[in-house]
């Protein structure tokens, strides 16, 4: 049983916020991942390159130079200037998941548990508005043309908002 408390040591909050998604997969870029687990992202890679076979495609893939600068430009001021030469490498839940026996320290086993919380909190909540969009087909089967108006407004509510640009903030930013 692992003794640390994966809510006080990583709130969900957070991991859900490193959470994107690219190519169609939700993914946790490198940098995101060795900062929960505290550790620098070379060591992080160092150690998934030493367990290679551990990781397919389907489990960790780098981002091409045009994903990144798209993470970049919606992203820009958590991920920083300079340093980096080449494109991160994402993990989708799966290659999380496999950290734990990689990097195999009480916190990294811990953050794991948190991580594989917070996803599948994004599923119960991806599967809880297909729910809401079937029934509301149902619904607008039902009444057709008396609710067309209320119908087209839920269905704007349940859209995701369109990204926006963040606005840089001037100061220090304490974790």
């Amino acid at each position: 049983m692992c003794e640390m408390s994966t809510d006080s040591l990583v709130p969900v909050e957070r991991i859900v916020s490193a959470v994107i998604f690219i190519r169609g997969v939700k993914v946790i870029m490198d940098r995101d991942l060795a900062t929960l687990y505290g550790v620098e992202t070379k060591v992080l890679l160092q150690a998934v390159k030493r367990n290679g076979d551990r990781f397919p495609d389907d489990f960790m893939f780098q981002l091409t130079d045009d994903e990144f600068q798209k993470v970049r430009e919606l992203d820009g001021p958590r991920i920083g200037r300079g340093g980096r030469r080449t494109s991160p490498y994402v993990f989708t839940e799966q290659g999380v998941a496999m950290l734990s026996g990689v990097l195999n320290s009480p916190r990294a086993i811990a953050v794991n548990i948190a991580i594989m919380r917070a996803f599948v909190k994004l599923r119960q909540l991806l599967s809880d508005n297909e729910k809401l969009a079937r029934k509301l087909r149902a619904m607008e089967k039902k009444y057709d043309g008396q609710f067309r108006i209320v119908f087209e407004a839920i269905r704007e509510m349940m859209e995701p908002p369109e990204v926006e640009e963040k606005k840089s903030r001037i100061g220090f930013r304490g974790d």
